[in-house]
């Protein structure tokens, strides 16, 4: 008989507290890795931060773990599946790699040289709050509900995947995930390179945006023309550019591409109204 959601949440809230220190170990050896895909100088790095990652995942109790290699840096992927059969597969979606960053940028201690500061009690590093700290808060979460539990297999399939290139593109994860769609088939996806606001409040988050790349070429004059004489007549290239910028969006700053808004669902009056509550928490 499975526990009351107070009772469980308890369970595992203490859980956390006890291992905190161990978690924080862990954490901070990860974070020494500096996993900066920016430049093939750290590509080791980034390779030994895969290696790594995937290490902790096998000791959390993932039968499957797996570094899968692309042209650039790898991703990692795991499984774990749940003891029902029919129990629906959930796939955290984060990164691994971080944005390059040394010490002469102003900061009071090394990126990769992890260091709990007394001043506001906070882990500072690059990657700890985005997003390693993260990745490691799903494995924390599942060591803390099966412990607690008393379970071996999760309630759901897992399918974690971590990625090593968004900072830099991706320019090879499409690729990466059209290769292994078979493997990563999912019921849900929870991203975990997003924010909480405010930071005693869980959250999650339920929707995100995409992005759209394009490259327009505009084609002027071949060779510079005399404005007194052909000003007006001949469109300004720089002005032609501008009123096609100007056109993607109308005066309430809506998209006005056709098609764009296809197959999205409009906000509920009571999501525009938490939304508006949540901003309004933001300092």
């Amino acid at each position: 008989m499975s526990q009351p959601v107070d009772s469980a949440v308890s369970a595992v809230r203490t859980y956390v507290e006890q291992h905190s220190a161990a978690f924080l170990d862990d954490l901070i050896e990860g974070l020494r890795s500096p996993s900066a895909p920016a430049g093939p100088d750290h590509a080791p790095d980034v390779r030994r931060g895969a290696d790594w990652l995937a290490a902790a995942l096998t000791a959390t109790g993932f039968p499957t773990t797996e570094v899968w290699p692309t042209p650039g840096a790898p991703a990692v992927h795991a499984e774990r599946p749940s003891a029902d059969p029919g129990a629906p597969t959930v796939q955290p979606a984060a990164r691994q790699d971080v944005q390059p960053a040394v010490r002469e940028d102003g900061r009071h201690s090394g990126p990769f040289e992890p260091v709990v500061r007394d001043r506001d009690n906070r882990l500072h590093a690059r990657g700890a709050a985005d997003d390693q700290g993260q990745v490691f808060l799903h494995t924390l979460g599942v060591r803390s509900r099966l412990a607690t539990a008393g379970r071996t297999a999760s309630a759901v399939h897992l399918k974690p995947l971590i990625e090593g290139e968004e900072e830099s593109g991706p320019p090879h994860f499409r690729s990466l995930v059209e290769r292994h769609a078979d493997r990563l088939a999912a019921d849900a996806v929870i991203v975990s390179d997003t924010g909480t606001r405010p930071e005693d409040t869980p959250t999650v988050c339920t929707g995100m945006r995409g992005l759209a790349e394009c490259e327009i070429r505009l084609h002027g004059p071949d060779q510079d023309i005399h404005s007194g004489s052909f000003g007006v007549a001949v469109p300004h290239s720089a002005t032609s550019v501008a009123r096609l910028a100007a056109a993607l969006h109308d005066e309430h700053a809506r998209a006005a591409v056709p098609g764009f808004h296809d197959g999205v669902a409009e906000l509920t009056d009571r999501e525009r109204e938490l939304l508006a509550e949540h901003w309004r928490s933001v300092p």
